[in-house]
């Protein structure tokens, strides 16, 4: 059995793609899923399951569209994933300004230079990123909703979902206490 993380993209926004959390863990349950526990409204699932990462996602969209009726992007990261995502991460905690936070997109697939590029030309202010393989570490001086670099994430051509860094140590927290 792994843990994994699994990060709905697109729920319970805006009044849009609603899901209850406690239906969301009754229906990984039946479909096999162990440990199913989530964070908040916004779609952030900790489990354990037999499955590869891929079948995973498969299954969790397909349940969700049987069940409730739409279609998400379900992005997907194994215990040890997260762990390097966490400890990969540039940007320290300790050292940011007022006003400054940390964010990670996690993306479906590693983007490809044609998106590499388009995102390296885009306007974003003094905003920073790195990315890391499939993954995106986010620097904004502000507000991530005034964020020009924000805005141009989707110019890497690849689905993601993006994460505030407090939203990350929680999850990460929860994976280790599955771990144990």
């Amino acid at each position: 059995m792994t843990v994994y993380a699994a990060l709905l993209r697109g729920i319970n926004v805006g009044g849009h793609n609603k899901i209850k959390m406690s239906e969301l863990r009754d229906v990984l349950e039946t479909a096999g899923c162990k440990q199913v526990q989530t964070y908040i409204q916004s779609g952030n699932v900790v489990l354990t399951s037999e499955l590869d990462a891929s079948s995973l996602q498969h299954l969790i969209e397909e349940e969700i569209r049987n069940t409730f009726g739409f279609s998400i992007s379900v992005v997907i990261r194994s215990s040890a994933d997260f762990e390097a995502i966490m400890r990969q991460c540039p940007y320290k905690e300790e050292t940011l300004l007022e006003g400054e936070s940390i964010h990670v997109s996690m993306l479906s697939f590693v983007p490809h230079e044609d998106g590499l590029n388009r995102l390296a030309a885009a306007e974003r202010g003094n905003d920073e990123y790195t990315i890391i393989g499939s993954d995106v570490h986010l620097l904004f001086r502000k507000s991530i909703r005034d964020s020009k670099l924000a805005v141009h994430l989707a110019k890497l051509g690849t689905p993601g979902t993006v994460r505030n860094w407090n939203t990350m140590k929680k999850l990460s927290d929860m994976i280790a206490k599955q771990e144990r």
